[in-house]
């Protein structure tokens, strides 16, 4: 088993005695997510701890688009919950760069790359996406790689 696995059934367990009925649902959800890929595919297989961080970060990025779309709707309530899910799962993610760090990475990578133009936008992304190494969502690095080759944003 896989120690983030590991620590996050322990934290469960933990908030479940505490009576912390948010963090208890809320990783009761993720550990139902590592279990759902866990038995995807043809053979049941345990989750390396990448695998599980890369559950861990979909997830997230579902609670905070939930929690937009909750507050555009007028439903201040379910979005605070949404968001206060997704602050549960944060602190099992790495540390988001800052936009001064991110671009200072992706233009690092670029450069060693040699990626200039629109045509190799694809290779400069598995660049930048590699240099960046899930500290950053995939919009932010996209984003930035298109405003350092000189396309539209």
């Amino acid at each position: 088993m896989s120690t983030l696995k590991d620590r996050l059934t322990a934290d469960m367990r933990t908030a479940l005695k505490a009576r912390d009925e948010l963090t208890t649902s809320t990783l009761r959800m993720a550990l139902a997510a590592v279990g759902t890929a866990e038995v995807a595919g043809k053979a049941k297989r345990e989750l390396t701890d990448d695998e599980v961080l890369a559950v861990l970060t979909k997830e997230a990025k579902k609670r905070r688009e939930a929690a937009t779309a909750f507050a555009d709707a007028g439903r201040a309530e379910q979005a605070a919950k949404e968001s206060a899910e997704g602050e549960v799962l944060d602190r099992y993610l790495p540390k988001q760069l800052s936009e001064a760090e991110l671009t200072e990475l992706v233009s690092g990578a670029l450069a060693a790359g040699g990626f200039t133009g629109k045509s190799q936008m694809g290779p400069a992304m598995k660049a930048a996406q590699a240099a960046v190494a899930g500290q950053a969502e995939g919009g932010r690095v996209a984003a930035e790689v298109r405003r350092q080759l000189g396309l539209a944003v």
